[in-house]
């Protein structure tokens, strides 16, 4: 398969990235910019010749992604599964009376708009491919049903990226495309934080697990899904 991974540059990207390759994909790495932070990438690379291509891509910025599609339009014609996973977390710790809407601003333009302009200027690659895929790594705190009150920005912005993959998953699964939210665990990384109970490479192999189809997913109904394929209460 050929997979689009954003954010891949540390963490849960990362380790996607480095599954994929593993079991043979052909993956493209978008990570903000190609001037830094690029050795455990570059090592991937030796170690999975031609199969691995570093793409610089800031999702907050439209012009970025359009320029990413035309470099990867004269690479591959196709795309079978794009994965957005580039997120951030900003004020999760203010109330609401001290919530810096600047920083809501932001989260939203990275978890929500970021998302939503990799599909919009990707879809045309996906639609290419005979078993298209999106996933979009969101969190059990975008659920209603895991409310704890504050951390409003990213909150927010994950339940809004759930309702987007809503939206998705019913214009385009009639067109034979898989459209699923996925809940990564609660995992050992800067931005779960290092007490976090479960381990990125575990979530990792659950994500391509659920790109390869070898996880038997839920019903239609359940539209957001843990990283082993079980359905979320929403």
């Amino acid at each position: 398969m050929k997979i689009l991974v954003t954010g891949a540059g540390r963490g849960l990207g990362l380790e996607i990235v480095t599954e994929a390759l593993n079991r043979g994909h052909e993956v493209v790495a978008g990570i903000r910019s190609l001037d830094t932070n690029l050795e455990v990438l570059e090592g991937l690379q030796k170690k999975a010749p031609g199969r691995l291509t570093l793409l610089e891509l800031d999702v907050d910025d439209e012009e970025s992604v359009v320029k990413a599609k035309e470099a990867m339009q004269g690479r591959w014609e196709g795309l079978d599964v794009l994965v957005n996973n580039a997120g951030i977390v900003l004020a999760r710790e203010q109330s609401i009376e001290k919530l810096e809407f600047a920083a809501a601003e932001n989260t939203f333009r990275t978890n929500l708009y970021g998302p939503m302009k990799m599909v919009k200027h990707f879809l045309s690659m996906l639609r290419a491919s005979s078993n298209p895929c999106i996933l979009n790594i969101s969190s059990e705190s975008g659920c209603f049903a895991h409310a704890y009150g504050g951390d409003y920005s990213y909150a927010l912005s994950k339940n809004a990226v759930n309702f987007f993959s809503a939206q998705l998953r019913k214009e385009l699964s009639p067109q034979g495309f898989a459209v699923y939210s996925v809940h990564p665990g609660w995992i050992r990384t800067s931005m779960g934080g290092w007490e976090a109970p479960e381990n990125p490479e575990d979530s990792a192999r659950g994500i391509v697990d659920l790109l390869e189809r070898k996880t038997k997913l839920p019903m239609d109904e359940a539209y957001m899904i843990d990283y082993k394929g079980q359905a979320m209460p929403f």
